[in-house]
């Protein structure tokens, strides 16, 4: 986990004033990676004290817009954030436990798909999930077999 002297310089570059919660969500971010909001409240929390559910969302929503953060949310799940951004990556999500993981575009560079009809719009990125069984949950599945 990157420390608050780390955290700094970042919050400052993307314009943003430095605060005590700012540089605790943002270090729990980089701690949790694809945490949902209540894993990040939890662990703000455990770092500051008493800090209210609102206090963190607007965090996360401040560092999202900022471009320190990524939002993410696959069908069927909470929203969950990163702090790996700024690269070209999508997610793997497991069917069975929910457990997100990164996956490199296998080209590189954004936009890594073409849509076969791109309707005028100029595509500067492409956002892909795959989704199957983590090793855990697919180890049962095995075992029947």
């Amino acid at each position: 986990m990157p420390t608050a002297a780390a955290i700094e310089p970042l919050l400052r570059a993307a314009g943003l004033r430095v605060t005590r919660q700012r540089v605790a969500v943002l270090a729990v971010v980089h701690e949790h990676p694809h945490a949902d909001t209540g894993t990040l409240i939890d662990a703000v929390r455990a770092e500051l004290g008493p800090v209210s559910h609102q206090a963190v969302y607007d965090v996360l929503q401040v560092l999202t817009d900022a471009g320190l953060v990524r939002r993410i949310q696959p069908s069927r799940s909470l929203a969950r954030y990163e702090a790996r951004v700024a690269d070209n990556h999508h997610h793997i999500v497991c069917r069975g436990c929910g457990t997100v993981a990164d996956v490199d575009c296998a080209v590189g560079a954004a936009p890594c798909l073409t849509p076969a009809e791109a309707h005028g719009f100029e595509v500067d990125e492409a956002e892909v999930i795959y989704w199957g069984l983590c090793p855990a949950c697919a180890a049962p599945t095995r075992a029947n077999h």
